[in-house]
């Protein structure tokens, strides 16, 4: 169940994969936001006034209450999960965090932004790299990430879910990157920990209401 609104406004686009994972944030925290779709194939998120909420030009954006820009998903979520304590993101001991915070960032920081629209635009536009080749190359990086990933749920740490029996912040950044996954045609049957947490993580509305396919600004959505 949600809260109130909250004043709050998200900058996304539907196929965004880091503004995939700031929307599975909210709904497993039960806050609501404002969304306010960025299309990135019509370059909006070049407009001088989206420049304003972030400077980068990427998204996702959120606007807090007091009306303060904020960027960068993972600092995102972990604002959303220290103003609103309940139902966390991240477990109570030290260890603990440190290991759901790795798992984040070897997707986030290390398969993502390797296999994101910009990425694959210079690929193709200024590098001179065929469709194919581009898809080859998006293909090696997650393939090579996931691996580490694969070998990181190993741990005893691992439940149902990344980490334990509640949805982390792991899995808010793994369920977009295995659709990412998906939508490109990489081979998942190396990694069956991943496809077993991804299948437990889609299972439940909070990710269903997140899902691309699910978003206003998804191309087909009345």
């Amino acid at each position: 169940m949600t809260q109130e609104p909250d004043n709050m406004k998200l900058f996304t686009y539907y196929r965004s994969s880091a503004s995939y994972r700031v929307r599975i944030a909210l709904n497993l925290k039960g806050l609501r936001a404002e969304h306010i779709a960025v299309n990135l194939l019509k370059l909006e998120q070049r407009a001088p006034e989206y420049a304003v909420q972030n400077p980068q030009q990427l998204l996702p954006a959120l606007v807090t209450e007091e009306g303060i820009s904020l960027t960068q998903s993972l600092a995102i979520m972990e604002y959303l999960d220290e103003r609103y304590p309940h139902k966390p993101l991240l477990p109570q001991e030290a260890e603990d965090r440190a290991r759901v915070r790795a798992l984040a960032q070897v997707i986030a920081c290390e398969i993502a932004p390797l296999n994101n629209l910009r990425v694959r635009n210079y690929l193709t536009q200024s590098m001179g790299l065929t469709d194919e080749q581009a898809l080859m190359w998006t293909r090696h990086w997650i393939a090579l990430g996931f691996s580490a990933v694969e070998a990181m749920l190993q741990q005893a740490q691992t439940g149902t879910y990344c980490h334990g029996e509640r949805p982390t912040l792991a899995d808010c950044c793994l369920a977009p990157q295995v659709y990412n996954a998906e939508r490109f045609g990489v081979d998942m049957t190396p990694y069956p920990l991943i496809k077993r947490i991804a299948a437990s993580c889609e299972a439940l509305q909070e990710f269903l209401d997140a899902h691309p396919d699910n978003q206003p600004d998804a191309p087909g959505t009345p």
